[in-house]
């Protein structure tokens, strides 16, 4: 984030400089920077150059304090006695400190917030020469008008306003200034630029191609935040303003419970908001049969991140309350690992499904062919060594063939999986069946005809079940890499290891029936 735009009273200072502006203002600038922050400003080991900590936006007023308007925190912070301290409030949108010169004992009580409501609570305002004028209504226009044109440019609009408290106040009532006091002076409003991270548009059109349906949720201007969606793909650049697709945190939490179920899924876009929109907007997608995920980094959304189906917390600015809350942390803070957590949920899906439609396959062909020559004949064509092996050694080779198959384009077009949507899908029960119903029919002939068709004797006719039965599960494994597709050799080269783990269970094949005679029975 980086401050692009600096407004004094009504002039835009980036033309003027900060030698423009008075001492005074200036002064009261940075006591407003410098103490009301959580932030802090390091010299680097250089000496040459400074570093900044904080959150990106704190990060970003302190740089330009320091690098624009020439502050210096700390010589400030020796001349100056920290009396009370408000800290920011996520439903009032701003933070409160009162100071006490050290040579001069004047008292100052500093705001800074979200610009309209700074604005709403100051009744004066220092223009660029230093002087205090009057904040009328036409002049509060004006500002409004300001602050509704860095917002429409996707500025994140911050105000610091000032008051001077009488000294003979006692504690208590300075205290009191802070919390309750109107009365306040416009130093100035900043407008913070906060890019969108490089490829996030590609990142939302991905997950609105896999069918997600992603909604912005923040405290900041209703403008801005218009603005930001729709450089990011959220909205649409011709999106009707009375569409609902853009709602205020204050009105969306006003609506009656059934008026909020109506209206969800339209809304895109709460501006203004508070952590409890974010819990509710939770609650109510849920309540229609969503699946949810939640993204966020602050300790006040942990109620949503627990409530979520999925929560996701950011590695590098996230806190630790909020990690500990969610279920994913992502590492780089970049929402393109959205897209990367949606393509191995659906891959480990989809192996999953694979793999039980395997399984499945070979116990039910097993079991039949068993079964029905054990009651015809009164013989098992398969050994209990036979079918161990079948079962310890192919289905753990096959799975871990089927299981390590890597995303492919193809997961991301696929319908979502509803919650109450079965694991066993029509189309696996046909694949199984189908499968199922071609081996057995093809053992079933050999168990009955296969000593005359290849004019061999009974033990030579077990071996060739026993070796058709491995070898119908493993090309049985090509048809399970694709539950749809008719092409089933699709992707195949990008495959090694299934193409690898393949060859080896060929080779152990070889080796128990030619090798391992008097063990496997052939």
């Amino acid at each position: 984030m980086k401050v692009t735009k600096f407004w004094l009273g009504q002039e835009s200072m980036e033309e003027r400089g900060s030698t423009s502006i008075s001492d005074n203002v200036l002064e009261l600038l940075h006591q407003g920077v410098s103490f009301n922050t959580t932030g802090s400003v390091y010299k680097s080991t250089s000496g040459s150059e400074f570093e900044f900590s904080g959150s990106p936006s704190e990060k970003a007023i302190l740089s330009w304090a320091v690098l624009e308007l020439d502050m210096d925190m700390e010589k400030l912070k020796q001349s100056c006695t920290i009396l009370h301290v408000e800290a920011f409030n996520s439903i009032k949108k701003r933070s409160g400190v009162s100071i006490r010169k050290k040579d001069d004992n004047t008292i100052n009580v500093h705001w800074k917030g979200a610009a309209e409501m700074a604005l709403a609570m100051c009744s004066h305002y220092y223009d660029f020469s230093g002087k205090i004028k009057v904040l009328d209504d036409v002049e509060r226009k004006k500002f409004d008008q300001m602050i509704q044109g860095m917002a429409v440019s996707s500025l994140r609009c911050i105000a610091f306003a000032h008051k001077q408290v009488q000294e003979e106040e006692n504690e208590g009532e300075q205290v009191n200034k802070i919390l309750k006091d109107n009365n306040l002076t416009l130093l100035g409003l900043v407008g913070i630029k906060d890019p969108c991270r490089p490829h996030v548009n590609k990142a939302v059109e991905a997950c609105q191609y896999a069918g997600v349906n992603i909604n912005m949720i923040t405290g900041d201007n209703v403008f801005t935040v218009r603005a930001i969606a729709t450089k990011c793909g959220i909205l649409e650049p011709n999106e009707d303003i009375n569409s609902g697709a853009v709602e205020e945190g204050e009105e969306f939490r006003n609506y009656t419970p059934d008026e909020r179920l109506e209206k969800v899924d339209k809304i895109c876009v709460i501006a203004r908001s508070s952590p409890f929109d974010k819990l509710l907007m939770v609650q109510c997608l849920k309540q229609k049969g969503h699946v949810v995920a939640v993204t966020s980094d602050g300790t006040n959304d942990t109620p949503a991140l627990k409530k979520a189906d999925i929560g996701l917390s950011m590695g590098i600015q996230g806190t630790e309350v909020a990690k500990e809350s969610s279920d994913i942390v992502i590492l780089d803070d970049n929402f393109g690992s959205v897209v990367t957590v949606l393509k191995w949920g659906r891959c480990v899906y989809n192996n999953i499904q694979k793999f039980i439609q395997f399984r499945l396959t070979v116990n039910v062909a097993a079991l039949v062919i068993n079964f029905v020559a054990t009651v015809s004949s009164g013989q098992v064509p398969l050994t209990a060594v036979q079918l161990l092996w079948v079962n310890l050694i192919m289905d753990t080779l096959g799975a871990l063939a089927l299981a390590t198959e890597k995303p492919s384009k193809e997961l991301m077009e696929k319908p979502l999986v509803g919650r109450t949507k079965p694991l066993m899908t029509n189309i696996m029960w046909r694949n199984l069946l189908a499968q199922a119903f071609y081996q057995v029919a093809v053992l079933l002939t050999l168990q009955f005809r296969g000593k005359s068709i290849f004019g061999v004797n009974a033990n030579v006719n077990d071996t060739l079940i026993f070796n058709t039965f491995v070898l119908c599960q493993v090309f049985n494994e090509f048809n399970a890499r694709k539950l749809k597709k008719k092409n089933v050799f699709k992707g195949i080269h990008g495959g090694k290891l299934f193409l690898a783990i393949i060859g080896i269970t060929i080779v152990l094949q070889v080796v128990m029936v030619e090798f391992l005679k008097k063990f496997a029975s052939t």
